[in-house]
């Protein structure tokens, strides 16, 4: 079964419509330092805020953009991580170090996300 991870060093960007959604949860999060975003094969997200040790700073918020609930298959597994596309951390500037972000990107996502 191929890969789905993403494992290139190229910096991934947060999407417009993320970004609404990556401030709400920052503003609600006082200990983040960045937001996890997990893109779902079925086109839903998940994303929470993560603090400087690595921690969760931010309960998991999992929608789909313009629509009224998350999909069916989103329900039955809570976006199981065998249907995650790209997965990143979208840091508060000014970001932590880059030895910092490694860190913490590989607690948080694991050692696929970063080479």
């Amino acid at each position: 079964m191929p890969k789905k991870h993403q494992k290139s060093k190229k910096i991934v960007p947060a999407e417009k419509k993320e970004r609404a959604m990556i401030e709400g949860i920052l503003e609600g999060s006082p200990d983040g330092i960045g937001v996890v975003v997990i893109r779902l094969e079925c086109g839903c997200r998940k994303m929470a805020a993560v603090s400087k040790s690595g921690d969760p700073a931010s309960g998991v918020i999992i929608y789909r953009d313009n629509a009224e609930t998350v999909c069916d298959k989103c329900k039955e597994d809570n976006g199981d991580f065998m249907r995650v596309n790209e997965s990143f951390i979208h840091w508060v500037e000014p970001a932590p170090s880059k030895e910092m972000q490694r860190e913490i990107s590989i607690k948080v996502l694991g050692s696929q996300s970063v080479n």
